[in-house]
């Protein structure tokens, strides 16, 4: 392990971590905000969002 860094600085290598996981952060942060259930600023009523779990429709007989 010792070889590796004396390749890279460990400074540097920090700091690109660092950038690396903020612009991660930030990424996911906006991705969640951008959409209508895990919007925390406009609040959960803003607009109603699409349901998945949509109701069968009724059985027609034969």
């Amino acid at each position: 392990m010792w070889r590796i860094w004396r390749l890279y600085d460990p400074l540097r290598a920090m700091v690109v971590q660092g950038v690396f996981l903020f612009s991660l952060a930030a990424m996911i942060h906006l991705i969640l905000l951008s959409t209508n259930k895990f919007n925390w600023l406009d609040g959960p009523n803003a607009r109603p969002a699409a349901t998945q779990n949509a109701p069968m429709p009724a059985a027609t007989p034969k």
